[in-house]
């Protein structure tokens, strides 16, 4: 059980951190050594990198003012913290200039800060012209703007420092130094080709927020390189992330006998359009570009559909929800984008937004994969909070490129219909989301009550019925014993397996077991389920060690009850015996003292066999009938030589001595018939007479025959007395579960919760 699901490759590779190595082991020590420094150099290059990104951001020179578009795409001065423009506000910026040249016009789309989500390419050309005019009159040092109705003001372009990058960039940065970090971490864990995909995604999408940093700066003014290189850059990340993730979901299974070329198909087309991004970025087609990233998101949910229809795999079924919810976000981004194409006065807003919603919600997906076993609680939360979240920023973004409505009227709108979709649709998330069903603390009680119970009635089958628990509890695709022992629960594998250690029943009895994929392939474990597993497990291991001393309590009172008897009572009617002053006294007092002996020895012993039993049921009955001068008719037969229970021998002896009774001191018979019968777990027992006994029906049912009625209750079974002709009593015993009792299970077994 230890080699992976076939055609699944090695789940394993998923695991983030999946060492069992002896901690403080040279081999480990070495192991962690290297990969420690590795990750404080990868660390250290990061954190140059970003404060070298940041410099470079503060030496760009900017105009500090605020600016926002009206809808026929003019320009309007909102505020400055320049002197020079502080009384201008709500004047029209009609053109840039430098001082020496000719002032150029600009409009709306000099606000507009990625051509990567411009619709148009001849807004597109006229927003890089615009960018490119202004990067260059900063470069110069002196700025001109021509503002309505004033003379040209003359500007001093000044750096913008760190203050002037704001605040909303540092946590995106951080961010960055996020994903950078978790790449590393995943590669250095497990270095293959998983965690190579994994970690080209994480650096695109890093790439991405990078971008998005530069969208989000203050004022006017970007470096000069930024317009030029926001669409091919851009779009090369958007492609080569979306191409890695249609790799790793072909790959899921071995199965796919198509997907190596689906694959190379897959990075041709993406290398194709990259290539004209770089050669010629102007004449690519916005709708080529975010069509491909759509088209590809499909192919994305396709494959992990068939790989997940070829062979059931909990990652493929995680995977093809991230990749829907994924594909919603995307495919609402680019409607608010396309709707709000035409509208100058939120365009820009709306770009920034859908694409800020849709990368930062790209990006936390890629920092929670690592971490699909951990909790999933967490996963729960997350992905509640997501939804919401991606539901709120696509209608916000919706409603004001549709309706044109406020800023406040748009996110109240979008607030209220997510917080609608989210009641009707939260128990459906919580039930469907990471598993079809949730575990209830009634449905373990009642499994973890029948597993004690069926390990009390046969304990040599203790490891087996551990097992068995585990997979109602999980109800893995697979479980098998385990190549490797463990000291505790714990998940392996990434999610794709749980090692479960065993208290060992009997000396061949497995270490550990090991569960594959839960709920039947529909979810990975988490670490929740460890500690489910191993808390289940140490009740289960309490509830058998407190049955086994109540037995051993149970076994040395009766114990101290037969000796008591022996030694007390059976002394006192040994005496009364040798003093009897008749014959008939004195094989009176043998026959008790034989009863005695009987009794004290089923009270000392655990268990009987039903061949040895029966033979001491029959000596007893011929002893008794001997001395009535009655006959006995005997016959019993069974498949199967059981071991009775201590209850059982009681009950079935003190059922028979009983109905002898009666049959002889109150129907006066003359032969008394028994018949025994066990076949397939089912035990009869009829007890017939020739005695004066009539109508059963109508008897008082005191201490005698109410304790028939008890004892054989007591077993699961039923009794009944009937008429016979012409003459006698007939008593029918019925136990269908007789063998299962004999193992200990009751009919109070039988009334376990369910």
């Amino acid at each position: 059980m230890s080699a992976p699901l076939p055609g699944s490759g090695d789940t394993s590779s998923f695991e983030p951190s999946s060492l069992d190595l002896a901690s403080g082991a040279p081999e480990f020590g070495a192991w962690l050594g290297w990969r420690r420094r590795a990750l404080a150099t990868v660390a250290l290059l990061a954190c140059l990198l970003l404060f070298a990104f940041t410099r470079w951001l503060a030496a760009t020179p900017f105009i500090d003012a605020q600016w926002s578009a009206r809808a026929d795409g003019a320009v309007l001065l909102q505020g400055s913290n320049l002197p020079a423009l502080q009384d201008l506000q709500g004047r029209r910026l009609l053109a840039l200039g430098d001082g020496l040249a000719a002032p150029r016009p600009v409009d709306a789309l000099l606000l507009h800060r990625s051509p990567r989500w411009q619709v148009d390419n001849s807004a597109r050309a006229q927003q890089l012209a615009q960018q490119q005019w202004l990067a260059s009159c900063l470069a110069g040092g002196t700025v001109e703007l021509l503002l309505e109705g004033h003379p040209p003001v003359r500007l001093q372009a000044q750096p913008r420092g760190f203050a002037g990058l704001g605040l909303v960039i540092w946590p995106l940065l951080s961010l960055v130094l996020l994903l950078l970090l978790f790449a590393a971490v995943v590669v250095l864990a497990r270095p293959q080709w998983r965690s190579a995909l994994f970690a080209l995604m994480a650096l695109c999408q890093a790439g991405n927020l990078a971008f998005i940093a530069l969208e989000t700066l203050r004022g006017l003014g970007l470096p000069e390189v930024a317009a030029s290189a926001d669409l091919p850059w851009r779009l090369a990340l958007d492609l080569v992330t979306a191409a890695a993730i249609v790799q790793a979901f072909w790959q899921l299974s071995d199965k796919l006998p198509h997907a190596r070329a689906a694959i190379a198909a897959t990075w041709a087309v993406v290398a194709t359009v990259l290539l004209w991004a770089l050669l010629d970025s102007a004449s690519l087609p916005w709708s080529v570009a975010q069509g491909l990233c759509l088209a590809l998101g499909v192919e994305a949910l396709v494959a992990v559909q068939q790989a997940h229809r070829a062979e059931p795999n909990p990652y493929a079924i995680v995977m093809r929800r991230f990749a829907a919810v994924g594909l919603f976000t995307l495919v609402m981004a680019t409607a608010a984008v396309v709707v709000s194409a035409h509208r100058p006065e939120m365009a820009y807003g709306v770009a920034v937004g859908a694409s800020v919603a849709w990368y930062l919600f790209l990006a936390s997906l890629l920092l929670l994969t690592p971490f699909l076993s951990r909790s999933r609680q967490v996963l729960r939360e997350f992905a509640l909070l997501a939804g919401i979240s991606t539901v709120a920023a696509s209608v916000d973004l919706l409603f004001a490129a549709v309706f044109s409505t406020s800023a406040f009227t748009s996110l109240a709108l979008a607030v209220f219909i997510a917080l609608a979709v989210y009641a009707g649709a939260r128990q459906y998330l919580l039930q469907h989301l990471l598993g079809r069903s949730l575990l209830t603390t009634e449905r373990t009680f009642e499994l973890l009550y029948r597993a004690a119970r069926d390990v009390q009635a046969r304990p040599h089958r203790y490891p087996q019925r551990q097992a068995q628990l585990l997979r109602e509890l999980f109800e893995p695709l697979e479980i098998g014993v385990a190549d490797t022992g463990t000291a505790r629960a714990r998940v392996t594998g990434g999610g794709a397996a749980l090692l479960v250690p065993l208290a060992a029943g009997a000396a061949d009895g497995p270490l550990a077991v090991q569960l594959r994929f839960a709920q039947r392939g529909q979810r990975l474990f988490t670490q929740e389920d460890a500690r489910l597993a191993q808390r289940v497990l140490e009740q289960l291991r309490r509830a058998v060690a407190y049955d086994e001393a109540v037995e051993r309590g149970r076994h040395e009172e009766r114990q101290r009850i037969a000796q008591d008897l022996h030694d007390d009572i059976g002394a006192r009617l040994l005496t009364l015996m040798y003093q009897s002053p008749t014959k008939e006294m004195e094989n009176y007092i043998r026959h008790t003292l034989q009863d005695l002996k009987t009794l004290t020895r089923g009270l000392a012993a655990t268990e009987h066999l039903l061949s040895h039993a029966a033979a001491e049921w029959k000596a007893d009955l011929l002893q008794r009938l001997k001395a009535a001068e009655a006959q006995l008719g005997w016959s019993v037969q069974f498949d199967e030589d059981l071991r009775l229970s201590v209850v059982q021998w009681s009950a079935l002896t003190r059922v028979l001595r009983e109905l002898v009774t009666n049959a002889l001191y109150h129907g006066h018979a003359n032969r008394i018939d028994v018949v025994m019968t066990l076949q397939g777990g089912a035990l009869a027992l009829s007890v017939s007479d020739d005695g004066q006994g009539r109508d059963p029906v109508t008897w008082a049912h005191g201490l005698g025959l109410g304790g028939v009625r008890k004892r054989v209750k007591l077993l699961g079974g039923r009794v009944q007395w009937v008429e016979r002709q012409p003459r006698g009593i007939a008593c029918d015993v019925q136990v269908p579960r007789f063998s299962d009792v004999g193992k200990g299970r009751s009919s109070t077994a039988e009334q376990a919760p369910r």
